[in-house]
C-alpha cells in the first residue's frame, strides 16, 4: 500500500514539475495533459487498466485513489489552460495594440499617368462639344490605313522602314484616321466624331518620337463646313487645355487626306508669345495637323462632296502631355519614374 501511495504522490509531483518547467502555451499544456490523462496512453489511464491485477479486497480502495488522482489532475490542467489562455491573450494585445499618440504613417498617393490625364481632358472637352466617340483598332487593313485616306502607294509613309507590316494586307495602325473611314462608310452625314485615343505605331525613335505613341482624330462632316469652323473649335480646345489666354494660328501644309491642309500652332503659354526656350523664341508651338477633308476621301466613302464638306484633325496625346507638363524626353512617359509622375496631377 505504501508503494502505491508513493506512486500516486510521484505522479502528482511529476505533473506539478511539468507544469512549472515545460509549459509556455496552451498547446504545450495540452501535450502534457495527454501524457497523464489520455485514456489509452496516459499514465493515469494506464493505472485504471491495472485493476484486474489488484486483489479483489483492494480494488475499491485502489479505484477510489485513481479517481481522486484523475480528478485532481483534471482540475490542475483546467487551471493551467485558463492561465495559458490569459497569457496568450496578453501577448496578442501587446502585438496588436496601437499607440494612438504616434504620428500616422505617411503614404504616397498615386497619380494617373500624364497621357491618361491628357486623354481624359480631351475626351471631356470634345464630348462636351457634342462629339461622339468612335472606336479605333491597333491592327488595320492597308486599305483603311492608307488607300481610303488618299495616300498613294508610292507615298513615303507606306515604306517598310516607316510602317510595321504584318502581311501585305494588314499592318499595325500608323494613325487613328482609319476610324474616320469606318464611320463614314457606316453613317450618313451629319457626322461629328472623335476617334477614341488609341495606340499607333511607326518606325521612329528619338527624344521626341517613340515607336508606339497615342493619337486621337476628330472628324466633322456636314453642309458648309469651312476652315473657320475648324479654327473656332480648336481655339476653344486650346483654351481649355493650355489656358484662356492661348490662341491658335493656321499655317499652310500638306496631308493627302485633307485639302486645304494646315499645321496648327498655339501661342506659347509659358511666355505669353514673347519668346522663350520652350517656343524657341518664336512665341508659337506646333501642336497638331488638320484641314478640310479631301473630296476624294468623302467620295471613297460614298458621300456626295458637292453637297457635304468636312474638317479633320489629329492630336498626339504624348506630344500634348510633353508640352503641357514640360517633359523634355518622350521616353520619360514610358519609364514609370515616380519622380516624374508624382509632379504631374491635374485631377
Amino acid at each position: 500500500m505504501s508503494e502505491r501511495s508513493d506512486r500516486f504522490a510521484g505522479i502528482r509531483q511529476e505533473i506539478l514539475e511539468g507544469m512549472e518547467k515545460r509549459v509556455e502555451s496552451r498547446a504545450a499544456a495540452f501535450e502534457l495533459r495527454k501524457q497523464f490523462l489520455d485514456s489509452k496512453t496516459g499514465k493515469i489511464g494506464q493505472m485504471m487498466k491495472e485493476m484486474k491485477n489488484i486483489a479483489p479486497e483492494e480494488r475499491a480502495s485502489f479505484g477510489k485513489s485513481v479517481n481522486e488522482l484523475k480528478e485532481w489532475a483534471q482540475q490542475k490542467f483546467a487551471e493551467l489552460d485558463e492561465k495559458m489562455k490569459a497569457k496568450e491573450l496578453r501577448l496578442r494585445y501587446e502585438l496588436e495594440k496601437i499607440d494612438v499618440t504616434m504620428p500616422a504613417e505617411e503614404r504616397e498617393t498615386g497619380n494617373l499617368h500624364p497621357v491618361t490625364q491628357i486623354r481624359n481632358q480631351l475626351m471631356d472637352i470634345f464630348v462636351g462639344m457634342g462629339f461622339e466617340v468612335a472606336q479605333t483598332r491597333e491592327i488595320e487593313k492597308d486599305y483603311y490605313n492608307f488607300e481610303a485616306l488618299n495616300i498613294p502607294k508610292d507615298h513615303p509613309a507606306r515604306d517598310m522602314q516607316d510602317t510595321f507590316y504584318l502581311s501585305p494586307e494588314f499592318l499595325l495602325a500608323t494613325q487613328t484616321s482609319a476610324a474616320q473611314i469606318h464611320t463614314m462608310e457606316k453613317k450618313k452625314p451629319p457626322i461629328k466624331i472623335v476617334a477614341a485615343p488609341g495606340k499607333v505605331f511607326r518606325s521612329d525613335d528619338d527624344a521626341t518620337h517613340s515607336p508606339m505613341f497615342h493619337q486621337m482624330e476628330g472628324l466633322v462632316v456636314d453642309k458648309k463646313i469651312t476652315l473657320c469652323d475648324l479654327k473656332g473649335m480648336l481655339d476653344l480646345f486650346v483654351k481649355k487645355i493650355f489656358g484662356e489666354e492661348t490662341t491658335t494660328r493656321l499655317r499652310p501644309s500638306y496631308f493627302p487626306f485633307t485639302e486645304p491642309s494646315v499645321e496648327v500652332d498655339v501661342s506659347c503659354y509659358a511666355c505669353g508669345g514673347k519668346g522663350c526656350k520652350l517656343c524657341k523664341g518664336t512665341g508659337w508651338i506646333e501642336l497638331l495637323g488638320a484641314g478640310i477633308v479631301n473630296n476624294k476621301v468623302l467620295e471613297n466613302c460614298g458621300i456626295d462632296s458637292e453637297q457635304y464638306s468636312g474638317l479633320a484633325f489629329g492630336i498626339g496625346l504624348d506630344r500634348t502631355a510633353m508640352l503641357k507638363y514640360g517633359i523634355g524626353n518622350v521616353k520619360l512617359l514610358f519609364e514609370s519614374d515616380l519622380r516624374v509622375l508624382s509632379q504631374i496631377n491635374d485631377n
